[in-house]
């Protein structure tokens, strides 16, 4: 995307010198004091992983219900299902709730339903399959808030279900043993945030609450909690702060024979792991076995601990995104060509159906659409018999899950939240679905959104961007919803180099700035696209980051947007 509006927030320089003057890296110092946090009290609270920072999870409303439930079934020998979802967060809240259930000795299985044949959350179906297997207590994790029928169902069929969940309520709360979720209109838990992962992690402290401290549980399951916390992007602050740190250096000691041969498939170039780690290589791999239909393939890597079936495990696991990066990429190709054919009046949400489209890359296209083209994006599959079923990104300001609440009289079911969501549709109503959400883009959507980019502050000095200095930024980890990585700039710079790599899909330049010249990588940009010639003086935005190739380390700076400089 190239931004139109570049805004640079600049920075208390009084504060940034105080925080030096205090041991505080210069780099590090100048970032926070950009951010506001600019006094020293204020850096050791941003910094520091207090364990007490995590709240009480009886906070969680019904958590005494949840607990003693699960107690009874563990002490009884009832054979317990837990139900997640397809997605990263479901994956690891699967994984770790499975994995407490079964080190206490209780029968537990785990059920995830097809993302194609069965689509999210409970469905009656499943609940039929389970308690033809004996099971008696459904666990849900990262699902179930909307599941008020499905409740009802299960209790007439002998199952009593557990939901643990995140996800907003919606028409009430299921009639149900326990409905722990923070978003309980009437749940006063202080975080609103939590990931699906983050609440199943609540579920075991609470029943380990008098026999196991939360420092000991995150040792054991801290990694699950990142990773499904980052894959969601969820807000990183406060208590999700605290999981994150506390996970990330878990996931660091890889000590989990799957995700320990994942990481050195995905991240072999890297001594450390972070969030932007987690969330562009491990997340994706993980992801791709639930977009294909295969999510058990991953929660077997989660939870193996063999190390010669986490070799077979993972390798299969990135052949499986292989696959899906082929079919992403053919289904965005397809929607190009349409969107070229019929190009986008800039009157309200792209909306797109075809016959055949895998329904599992949707979201990921419609996200490529969405940002392309400035709009909000609606990818729709239709199936041999006529049923859509759709993944829907938001663009700017439009609140896509409002919309679809003005259109669920033509919607079979839908879900998500107001940037994000998934719909299933007749085919022959999509037309007026377009027309509909045209209509409330229209009265909503005062002002057409502006590409704008955030930078924290201009880079006057360059050798401010020190190899030593860089470094330092990890240690204001974890980036992403919320804290976003740093991002800079610098004005009037030399462009040296400018050429393509990666077949062409990428470009790879050399800046000179007061005599220092700098490495950097632009992704998916070619220099025909960028609007900059070699040897023009441009403006360039970036974040710093440490480049790692065989044991050699540079500053490398990540482009986000180049323009040519106007004196």
């Amino acid at each position: 995307m190239k931004f139109v509006d570049w805004v640079v927030r600049g920075f208390d320089k009084a504060a940034a010198v105080s925080l030096c003057r205090n041991n505080v890296n210069p780099l590090v110092a100048v970032f926070l004091a950009s951010r506001g946090i600019t006094s020293i009290s204020a850096v050791s609270e941003f910094m520091g992983s207090d364990i007490s920072a995590v709240h009480d999870p009886f906070l969680l409303i019904d958590m005494d219900k949840a607990v003693s439930r699960v107690r009874s079934a563990v002490e009884n020998g009832e054979r317990i299902a837990v139900f997640g979802d397809y997605d990263v967060d479901g994956m690891t809240a699967s994984a770790l709730m499975a994995g407490y259930l079964q080190s206490l000795g209780a029968p537990c299985e785990i059920y995830i339903p097809g993302r194609n044949e069965e689509g999210y959350g409970v469905n009656c179906p499943a609940l039929d399959a389970l308690r033809g297997r004996g099971v008696t207590l459904v666990v849900t994790v990262d699902c179930g808030a909307t599941a008020i029928p499905e409740a009802e169902y299960a209790k007439s069929i002998g199952i009593d279900l557990v939901i643990t969940d995140h996800h907003e309520c919606q028409g009430g709360i299921p009639d149900t043993i326990a409905v722990v979720d923070p978003k309980r209109p009437d749940c006063p838990y202080p975080n609103k945030a939590l990931s699906g992962v983050g609440v199943a992690f609540k579920l075991v402290c609470a029943m380990e609450r008098g026999l196991t401290d939360t420092e000991t549980l995150l040792e054991t399951f801290g990694d699950y909690v990142a990773i499904g916390t980052i894959a969601d992007i969820m807000p990183l602050a406060g208590e999700n702060r605290v999981l994150i740190r506390r996970g990330l250096a878990m996931l660091n000691k890889k000590e989990r024979p799957g995700l320990r041969r994942l990481m050195a498939e995905a991240c072999s170039d890297r001594s450390e792991i972070n969030t932007s780690a987690v969330g562009f290589m491990l997340a994706p791999r993980l992801n791709a076995a639930g977009r294909m239909g295969r999510t058990s393939l991953s929660v077997a890597v989660l939870m193996t601990r063999d190390d010669d079936e986490a070799a077979r495990l993972t390798s299969e696991l990135c052949e499986l995104n292989a696959q899906r990066r082929k079919v992403e990429s053919e289904i965005y190709a397809q929607a190009l060509e349409e969107l070229a054919n019929h190009p986008p009046d800039r009157k309200g949400p792209i909306v797109l159906a075809c016959e055949g489209w895998y329904q599992g890359v949707l979201g990921i296209v419609a996200a490529r659409i969405a940002e392309q083209y400035m709009l909000p994006a609606v990818m729709i599959g239709i199936d041999a018999n006529g049923v859509g079923r759709g993944s829907c990104r938001s663009f700017g300001v439009f609140r896509m899950y409002s919309a679809l609440r003005t259109c669920e009289d033509l919607l079979v079911n839908y879900g998500g939240h107001e940037m994000a969501a998934g719909l299933t549709i007749p085919a022959g109503d999509v037309g007026e679905l377009r027309r509909r959400l045209r209509k409330y883009y229209d009265e909503h959507v005062t002002v057409a959104p502006v590409p704008t980019i955030y930078l924290d502050f201009e880079v006057e000095k360059p050798g401010l961007l020190s190899l030593k200095n860089v470094s330092q930024l990890e240690k204001c980890e974890p980036f992403g919803n919320g804290f976003i990585p740093p991002c800079m700039c610098f004005r009037n710079a030399h462009l040296r180099v400018l050429q393509s790599v990666g077949g062409g899909a990428h470009c790879r330049m050399k800046i000179e700035k007061n005599g220092m010249k700098f490495d950097c990588i632009f992704f998916s940009a070619t220099p025909s696209s960028i609007g900059v010639a070699q040897d023009d003086r441009v403006d360039i935005a970036f974040a710093p980051q440490v480049n790692e190739f065989r044991g050699w380390k540079n500053v490398q700076l990540h482009v986000i947007d180049i323009r040519r400089h106007q004196a």
